[in-house]
């Protein structure tokens, strides 16, 4: 199933997984202009870089489907709030973007024909199939341009508001694998940014979690430590520990941080 805003991919199943990807296409439609060096769409400022594939391969597991969003975010951010200057960015990372100085009408425009209709399917697939878990799959920069100093050394961060429950599970759980670099709430903090969870998931008490993923080491399939297909079975263990552990009970979402988790080990990369 599709629409110019989003693919579902895989078959969505009650008490299954949805992976969610708000970011996970660089596509700008024909007919908009942003006014862009086209070599910004293969960046982390357009997509978020690895994502798309690593949805795919875990909607090949039966249970799992997933939902990736089918614009760029320099397009519009689905993972902002409706009013957010940001959902319509006029700069990224530093990179002007002209195109998207938009009037009062032509901004209502760009979010009725991209971000009501993900928001609206995302919704309907949650609603009609009420899976056990959302993962709310990202991936992000190791270095930004406007910020170079900034030490970003995570392979992988875990991001979540007030519902910490299968984030806290996914601590737990990743700190055991071996060279592992997770952050909490790293390398920002899903208090600040967790608008298309905060709308689908906290809002509903749907258990889910965030998780970032370092660009480079996602962004081919063989040849990194951590790529994509070690993040897929990464994941997929994860999956299977989350189900199991789901057994016991979940309980009510509580707010509550889960504790810091340091990354001792050097990074390779």
């Amino acid at each position: 199933m599709s629409h110019e805003a989003w693919t579902l991919l895989g078959t969505p199943t009650a008490g299954g997984v949805l992976v969610v990807s708000d970011h996970a296409s660089a596509r700008v439609p024909e007919d908009i202009d942003l006014g862009i060096d086209p070599a910004l769409l293969t960046q982390h400022v357009a997509i978020d870089i690895g994502v798309a594939e690593i949805g795919a391969l875990l909607a090949q597991v039966p249970g799992v489907a997933a939902f990736l969003g089918g614009v760029s975010r320099l397009v519009c951010d689905f993972n902002r709030d409706a009013d957010a200057p940001a959902v319509v960015p006029l700069a990224s990372d530093g990179h002007p973007i002209p195109g998207n100085a938009l009037d009062e009408a032509g901004r209502a425009a760009r979010l009725a024909r991209f971000f009501d209709p993900y928001h609206a399917a995302l919704e309907q697939v949650l609603s009609a199939y009420d899976p056990a878990l959302i993962l709310s799959l990202h991936s992000f920069t190791p270095r930004l341009s406007s910020d170079p100093a900034q030490a970003r050394p995570w392979h992988v961060g875990v991001l979540y508001n007030q519902d910490e429950r299968a984030a806290r599970l996914a601590l737990d759980w990743l700190a055991q694998e071996p060279g592992l670099c997770v952050g909490d709430q790293q390398p920002y903090s899903g208090r600040l940014l967790n608008a298309t969870m905060n709308r689908h998931a906290e809002a509903h008490g749907r258990p889910y979690v965030g998780l970032e993923l370092r660009q480079d080491l996602i962004g081919d399939a063989e040849g990194r430590p951590h790529g994509q297909n070690g993040s897929v079975a990464c994941c997929r263990r994860w999956l299977q520990a989350f189900r199991k552990s789901r057994k016991r009970n979940l309980g009510p979402a509580a707010a509550g941080g889960v504790g810091a988790r340091s990354c001792a080990r050097a990074v390779r990369t």
